[in-house]
């Protein structure tokens, strides 16, 4: 069985998504990435939750701009009434666990990847988060989405695994301590 990896970018300022999830900066600043087909590569599956599907769905045609074609959930209450095309996914409307457990009997020995902070946050929570890849961008945002924010919880313990550059965007991979 693979990890259970998170993998987002982030601004220098910890910021993930501009205000009302705006993250087409991201899509600007990406340039051909090694980490990022790396992580294509060695993914079985993806979980993500309502808010980044609608950011894929608003902002680019399908995850990792189409390049991701495997299967992949999307944890929400209530799914939406209009679907993309691209949208071959499978919506989980039991919670994050059963998402997991659908996303690793479908990835194989492969590693399953999150997309989204709540999501990645809610698998801390269960103990169920392996790796993080944090791809750090040239740029300060000032607002909007932090990348994690856990008030009045433990510190989370991160060992590095890798460090790396793709042009301007350096690139950290890192064990949750468990």
């Amino acid at each position: 069985m693979g990890n259970v990896l998170w993998h987002i970018y982030m601004s220098l300022d910890g910021v993930i998504a501009r205000p009302g999830d705006d993250m087409k900066w991201i899509f600007d600043l990406a340039e051909p990435d090694e980490f990022v087909d790396e992580v294509v590569r060695t993914t079985g599956a993806v979980i993500m939750g309502r808010r980044t599907y609608e950011v894929e769905d608003r902002d680019r045609p399908g995850i990792y701009g189409g390049a991701w074609t495997g299967p992949f959930f999307v944890v929400t209450h209530e799914p939406p009434s209009d679907v993309p095309d691209w949208m071959t996914g499978t919506f989980v409307t039991d919670g994050v666990e059963s998402a997991l457990e659908q996303a690793e009997a479908a990835a194989g020995d492969k590693n399953v990847v999150l997309l989204g902070a709540n999501l990645a946050r809610q698998c801390l929570e269960l103990d169920r988060l392996d790796e993080i890849l944090v791809q750090v961008t040239p740029i300060l945002l000032g607002d909007g989405v932090r990348l994690f924010s856990r008030p009045d919880g433990q510190p989370i313990k991160l060992e590095k695994l890798a460090a790396g550059e793709s042009g301007q965007i350096t690139d950290i991979r890192y064990r949750v301590v468990k």
